[in-house]
């Protein structure tokens, strides 16, 4: 039973920093995809970064230069670090972990297991 839960969240003025844990069980192996993506009411979900298959890391547009994806192995955790917020990136933020293929599209219909998410407000 995979199960991802999302945490550190928050509200944060503009130019502000967060950093986003997403603490994964423990049958997540190497070999799986894991991304965060984030959702606007009304809007699709969007991918924010993602390691692939071979651990490669990918980011969408509009976190490149600003979001850092990470993982800690032994700590069985997905950190996204968000640096210079925008009003723009208030979203609910989801991590996200896929056993089969993934790639550079960043696409969350290639993703099978989601956890609740996490409230990310910047204002």
């Amino acid at each position: 039973h995979v199960q991802l839960v999302e945490s550190g969240g928050g509200s944060v003025q503009p130019g502000g920093s967060l950093r986003l844990s997403c603490k994964y069980s423990t049958n997540i192996r190497r070999g799986y995809c894991m991304g965060w993506f984030r959702q606007v009411p009304g809007n699709e979900r969007e991918g924010v970064a993602v390691f692939d298959n071979e651990e490669r890391i990918f980011y969408g547009n509009s976190a490149e230069g600003r979001f850092t994806i990470s993982k800690d192995r032994s700590q069985k955790i997905l950190y996204l670090d968000m640096n210079a917020l925008k009003p723009e990136d208030t979203a609910m933020f989801y991590c996200a972990a896929e056993p089969g293929f993934c790639n550079s599209r960043l696409r969350a219909e290639d993703f099978e297991y989601w956890g609740l998410g996490t409230q990310v407000t910047v204002s």
